[in-house]
């Protein structure tokens, strides 16, 4: 057997590494650990089935296989290793089929709060766990109320068909869906001859077709602003709330997230020799699950320093964007990212939301909050500065060995880099068109 240590570290999550001459033995990697997997059809129900042998690289490929071989004999004689194994643990827990709980009771509706609570919220962030309730709650309907082992596959096709126009939402919900019942038949909750449904169903069938505005579609392409439209949109901004015009004059000095730009709080920001920090931690980022990964450092910089200064002086329990307050609720935490999102397309020219209601319509059209950050990533690229650079400022891990050899903190560069960007854009709110600095940075 030929096993390549190096591609085996180069993996990432969601990707996995089969093994020649073993057929259904792989490594699989996740967010947190790389296993040693046995997939495999098994002989009892002809579905296919997996068994986790060992975590990599504390189990050597040979003891991996050695088990793999053992694995693979039960199969053959007509064993299924991961119900087998899904007993045994069932058993040690002390759930006989007697404390399974009362079939009559155990609705789907039940299931999906246990996978809630016992997975989504131990293991995801706030946000992602909320997101997941939601869709539960807003999507489940009269499923919810119906016995968790007795959905049928036709059940379970036609509960997602009724979703097939809004394709990639139902797609997630398969997937979660699917993820409660695996929970579900792990944690002996339902019988192990109760066959998951939501895995075999609809595969490849709910896909995105591309957004379409105005009865068109627009495909998949991503928007990118032309300096002329950043600067009609900046001299626009006004028109929008000020935590909205804050917000988005964020997304075009700084190019970072949403979620970290409305997360931002005070403790996170110092006043050094050059001026005005803002340093993100790693958890906020989209890279804190990456073990190289480190804090995002952002200067602050003309438009960015002056809103962020202001709203510091004025920030709600340490955040800068805080959630409004109504009534005797006393404000905790901050806005919800798509506030924003929500608030850009309330003002497009072809926006139905509340249709009676009469607001300023926006004259640059089509575009989504995350395209100001790729328009300034784009930008920079426009101007001349190095890859290495724009990366680092947006936030981005370099890959590969690159990734692993380069520690330089770019520090310097951001400033520079977002110092020229800033005096850019002033230079097209100001006059419009083209308009390139001459000085380098």
């Amino acid at each position: 057997m030929q096993f390549d240590a190096r591609a085996a570290k180069l993996l990432q999550p969601g990707e996995h590494l089969v093994i020649a001459d073993c057929p259904g033995l792989r490594l699989e990697v996740s967010a947190t650990r790389r296993s040693w997997i046995y997939r495999y059809k098994s002989p009892v129900d002809g579905r296919m089935r997996q068994s986790k042998i060992g975590a990599w690289p504390a189990m050597s490929p040979a003891a991996a296989i050695v088990e793999w071989e053992r694995l693979r004999a039960a199969r053959d004689g007509g064993a299924d290793p991961a119900a087998e194994k899904r007993a045994a643990r069932t058993a040690a827990q002390g759930k006989t089929a007697d404390s399974l709980p009362h079939a009559a009771d155990y609705t789907v509706r039940r299931l999906c709060d246990d996978y809630l609570s016992g997975y989504i919220e131990r293991r995801r962030k706030r946000k992602g766990a909320d997101e997941v309730g939601r869709m539960f709650n807003k999507m489940l309907g009269g499923l919810g109320s119906v016995r968790a082992d007795s959905i049928t596959r036709a059940q379970a096709f036609d509960f997602l068909d009724g979703f097939a126009s809004i394709p990639v939402q139902a797609a997630k919900l398969r997937a979660e869906l699917g993820a409660a019942w695996d929970y579900a038949l792990d944690a002996g909750r339902l019988s192990d001859t109760v066959p998951n449904w939501w895995r075999q169903v609809m595969r490849g069938r709910l896909r995105s077709k591309g957004k379409r505005i105005e009865g068109k579609s627009v495909g998949t392409a991503k928007r990118v602003l032309t300096p002329k439209e950043v600067g009609e949109l900046v001299r626009w901004m006004p028109n929008f709330s000020r935590v909205v015009a804050d917000a988005l004059t964020l997304y075009l000095w700084t190019g970072c997230r949403g979620s970290e730009i409305v997360s931002m709080e005070v403790r996170e920001l110092s006043e050094e020799p050059d001026g005005l920090w803002w340093t993100i931690p790693k958890m906020k980022t989209k890279n804190s699950h990456r073990d190289a990964a480190t804090d995002l450092r952002v200067p602050l910089i003309g438009r960015a320093e002056q809103i962020v200064r202001r709203r510091r002086d004025i920030a709600v329990n340490g955040y800068l964007f805080p959630v409004r307050q109504t009534g005797d609720r006393a404000t905790v935490g901050h806005i919800e990212q798509k506030t924003i999102q929500t608030a850009v397309h309330y003002h497009q020219p072809y926006s139905k939301t509340k249709p009676k209601s009469k607001r300023p319509r926006l004259t640059i059209t089509h575009w989504a909050p995350h395209d100001l950050r790729r328009t300034l990533r784009t930008t920079l690229t426009a101007q001349g500065c190095p890859t290495d650079v724009a990366e680092a400022i947006i936030g981005h891990m370099q890959p590969g060995v690159q990734g692993v050899y380069n520690l330089h903190a770019y520090d310097h560069e951001r400033h520079a880099w977002l110092k020229r960007i800033s005096a850019y854009w002033e230079a097209q709110a100001a006059h419009g068109g083209e308009f390139l600095l001459a000085v380098a940075p």
